[in-house]
């Protein structure tokens, strides 16, 4: 009888070795890559609570101090001599002084006595007041002037307003127009005030005086 015997090559051997090496191989390297890494902590320096000073500033530095010069001054020569920088000229303007000797001043007077108080001035009284002029009512009727033939012709009204210098014997010295509907208007009233108008002259204190007074005329158709 006859026991079975296989036979292997050995060249299968030699493959199943070098595949269990490179699982095992496989198996230590997923080993090694899936272990933690273990990395030291760095800890921290602990300091130590306490009192610190500044440190104390250095000390001044003194100046240096000025040394005693040991050199002797050196001798200077002598200057030449220079001619004398003032020139002499000749001048007409001759000062002549005097040797009178004058008396002494007589001795101030005392002081006099208080005289008392001094007596103050009046005191100056107030001027009047002025009165003006005024229309003297004797010579009312010859107040309105002749109407202007031209402006009569043209039936046209009018008014003049004019300001005149009543003089001290109450007649008008001159005539100063102001407003005019027209010149024949002034022309007409001038004359009627150089030649008729009267009036009582300003006064202050009882005595006459010139003053300006400003007076209107109207010149109306109805009236004629």
């Amino acid at each position: 009888m006859y026991a079975e015997s296989r036979y292997t090559p050995p060249k299968s051997r030699a493959v199943s070795l070098g595949a269990a090496f490179a699982i095992n191989g496989l198996i230590l390297a997923g080993l090694i890559f899936s272990a933690p890494e273990f990395v030291k902590k760095k800890i921290p320096p602990v300091f130590e609570a306490g009192t610190y000073f500044d440190p104390p500033p250095p000390p001044p530095i003194e100046p240096p101090k000025p040394q005693p010069r040991t050199d002797a001054p050196k001798a200077t020569a002598p200057l030449p001599n220079l001619p004398n920088p003032l020139v002499k000229t000749l001048t007409e303007n001759h000062i002549e002084g005097t040797t009178t000797i004058y008396p002494p001043q007589p001795p101030l007077e005392p002081a006099k006595a208080d005289p008392g108080p001094i007596a103050q001035p009046e005191p100056l009284k107030a001027a009047p007041p002025l009165i003006g002029a005024a229309r003297d009512a004797r010579y009312a009727e010859d107040f309105q002037p002749a109407y202007p033939s031209s402006e009569l012709r043209a039936q046209r009204d009018g008014s003049v307003k004019v300001r005149v210098l009543i003089g001290t014997n109450g007649r008008v010295k001159a005539v100063e127009q102001v407003d005019a509907t027209s010149q024949a208007f002034f022309e007409a009233t001038r004359r009627q005030a150089l030649a008729r108008w009267r009036f009582k002259p300003a006064s202050r204190g009882g005595v006459a005086e010139e003053s300006w007074m400003t007076l209107s005329v109207r010149f109306e158709l109805k009236n004629q």
